[in-house]
């Protein structure tokens, strides 16, 4: 019979003093919500643009909303994203939409995939430069090419 166990109740008390053999305690890491990963997937594509073509940024906002605005006539699908050009008094605009890219994703890989590919379509497309320079790795998949 131990000390701790008097009487045959069982084991009463701590068997070590708050954290001091039992070491730091470690706190679970919470899923990261859709929004939170998408925007990460955007920043992290906007920082490879830059650092293979800054200038395509230069003169270039990036934004992302939820979904398209439902005055526009969208006539076949709802769109992944939109490039606007600049005016007098805007800088050129690239808005990603994110509920439609989530929607023709099944995983997260899939969604920094299509994240980083509509980038930089839309990028090449109000800048004009060219998708092999702004994607030198050729992170896009064979299949995005049509």
């Amino acid at each position: 019979m131990s000390n701790r166990d008097r009487h045959e109740r069982g084991l009463r008390g701590m068997l070590a003093p708050p954290r001091s053999l039992a070491g730091p305690r470690l706190r679970a890491r919470r899923p990261t919500l859709a929004s939170e990963f998408f925007v990460e997937c955007v920043t992290e594509t906007i920082d490879d643009v830059a650092h293979h073509c800054p200038e395509a940024l230069a003169h270039v906002d990036i934004g992302v909303e939820e979904v398209p605005d439902v005055s526009e006539a969208w006539l076949r699908r709802v769109p992944l994203a939109v490039a606007r050009e600049a005016t007098l008094d805007r800088l050129a605009q690239v808005v990603l939409y994110r509920r439609p890219i989530e929607f023709r994703c099944s995983s997260r890989s899939q969604v920094r995939e299509l994240v980083f590919t509509t980038i930089v379509e839309q990028l090449a497309q109000v800048t004009g430069i060219a998708v092999d320079r702004l994607d030198p790795d050729h992170h896009r998949s064979p299949d995005d090419d049509d």
